[in-house]
């Protein structure tokens, strides 16, 4: 065995432009050092027979909560519920588990793929939880219903906005129970929840994560402690800290950027998110949090620092008023400075051509998620019950942003959907407007190489000579063409969050070289 070992990977179907031909690769030091086919390969230290596997570059998912991610892996999923009397009947069952004194935290209800979209009340929460504190954000993590033992927990919730006595709070109303009920999960409960949810990453052939914390969804030293875990053993995590004005602490953090999280504005399911046009069920247009001046001075506090920064906006006002903003720092920066910074949106949901062109103008990252299309888009559905079929069809444009030269990164924002890159990447190849559509490596490059791209590492996301040896090893049940599966755009009834399709199993997931995942050992 030589001092830095080599370890030859053959016999696979590599995704490799560069050499469609490939069927080997050689990796060093962390680098892919040779690529060429297996008669032609060179001798190694270590041999891994890939047996035919697909061999692509790794995944990146762009935007997650790992913390929260983690508790739902390994807590109280309420995704599947499909009524009020679901919802209550999993809160009962989980709580009797748990000491007397605990509270219960679940996620992922979503009452619009109820038949009755009324949740329970304060009242029966507590009921069903024998009493207990309870906080069950929903799918958005937008909004959350509570229990009455948690209200009176925080007494001062009933001034703030988006309370609501029923249970169901919004808003800053959601932030102040949010804080409670986070402060009851103890340190070690964080990291080993940490811990599962980056596991559960390498094991579904994700090499690096975006993690969007801040001071109103979690807390510096989870942040902090997150980061620590990064690349030791599980995905690298890059870190995005969204305060206004906080370009300065988030360098002290170790963040990469100060923007992920940063509201601009709430979210559909809650009808927070802010829209130019009045909701199609529910009164007003949502809620705007920051002012073009803010977002403007947010930049250039970023560029004082040397910070990438970025917001979260879903609504077409909200996105209008951040590019406002971005148009006020252009003007005391210059464009090409901007632009230079790539930062970001996160979600871009509702975008319109004008819009658009403001990305473009400005090198704006769209940090998006194809799943929010694959189980909320098209008819029947919650975008519909918002804002009505049109606007609900135009939204998510990812074909249209691609198409027009937008840098995009691919992620889920999980939990609010799950980690699950090749069903993002197959719900923009199967968009519920024609039109909006991406082709299979179009969709694929934005999961991979425009996560690297969005923090500033353009030569990773490739097989390629000299490359960081980041990729993973898949089973392929669906046809390959070109390296990558083929994902046919199903009918609409047999799209979404049910579909059946096999889709590539992961069976390693390397990371610089060294294999953070490999099937059978978890």
């Amino acid at each position: 065995m030589t001092e830095n070992p080599s370890t030859l990977y053959r016999a696979g179907v590599l995704h490799c432009p560069a050499d469609p031909s490939a069927t080997a690769l050689l990796v060093r030091d962390g680098r892919i050092v040779w690529l060429g086919s297996d008669a032609d390969a060179p001798p190694a230290d270590r041999v891994v027979e890939l047996d035919g596997a697909l061999v692509t570059p790794a995944f990146v998912d762009a935007h997650v909560h790992v913390s929260d991610t983690g508790l739902v892996l390994s807590g109280l999923d309420l995704s599947g519920v499909r009524s009020a009397g679901e919802l209550l009947d999993g809160v009962s069952a989980y709580a009797a588990q748990l000491p007397a004194d605990a509270v219960v935290l679940g996620h992922g209800w979503d009452e619009s793929r109820w038949s009755v979209a009324q949740p329970p009340s304060a009242g029966q929460l507590g009921r069903a939880a024998g009493g207990r504190r309870v906080y069950l954000s929903q799918a958005s993590i937008h909004s959350a219903l509570v229990s009455e033992a948690l209200l009176a927990a925080c007494p001062e919730v009933v001034v703030a906005s988006g309370y609501d006595g029923s249970g169901w709070l919004r808003r800053d109303a959601h932030h102040v129970v949010r804080a409670v009920a986070r402060a009851s999960v103890s340190r070690a409960q964080r990291v080993a929840a940490q811990r599962v949810a980056l596991g559960y990453a390498a094991s579904v052939g994700i090499a690096a994560v975006h993690e969007c914390g801040g001071p109103e969804i979690s807390d510096e030293e989870d942040f902090v402690g997150l980061l620590a875990l990064s690349g030791v053993g599980v995905p690298e995590v890059y870190g995005y800290w969204g305060e206004l004005g906080g370009a300065a602490r988030a360098r002290e953090l170790g963040a990469v950027g100060a923007g992920g999280d940063l509201f601009a504005d709430g979210a559909l399911g809650s009808r927070t998110a802010h829209l130019s046009q009045p909701y199609a069920d529910g009164d007003g247009c949502g809620h705007g949090y920051l002012s073009a001046d803010q977002v403007r001075d947010h930049l250039l506090d970023c560029a004082v620092h040397g910070m990438q920064g970025g917001f979260h906006a879903i609504g077409d006002a909200a996105v209008s008023t951040v590019l406002e903003g971005f148009a006020g720092a252009a003007r005391r920066l210059g464009t090409e400075r901007l632009r230079a910074a790539r930062h970001r949106v996160e979600h871009a949901e509702i975008v319109d051509r004008r819009l658009i062109a403001g990305f473009v103008e400005f090198g704006v990252v769209a940090s998006m998620q194809p799943a929010f299309d694959r189980l909320w888009g098209g008819a029947g559905r919650m975008y519909e019950t918002r804002l009505g079929l049109a606007r609900s069809l135009a939204s998510n444009p990812m074909g249209a942003m691609h198409g027009v030269g937008v840098a995009l990164a691919f992620g889920s924002d999980s939990p609010v959907t799950p980690l699950d890159p090749w069903g993002s990447v197959r719900a923009a190849v199967a968009h519920h407007s024609p039109v909006q559509r991406m082709s299979v490596r179009a969709a694929f490059a934005a999961h991979t190489r425009g996560g690297w791209r969005a923090v500033h590492r353009d030569s990773e996301g490739v097989l390629a000579l000299g490359a960081p040896a980041t990729f993973a090893v898949w089973s392929t049940p669906a046809g390959v063409e070109r390296g990558l599966p083929v994902l046919q755009a199903e009918d609409s009834e047999a799209r979404g969050a049910d579909d059946p399709t096999p889709l590539p199993v992961c069976r390693r997931t390397v990371l610089r070289g060294e294999v953070i995942y490999e099937e059978g050992s978890v």
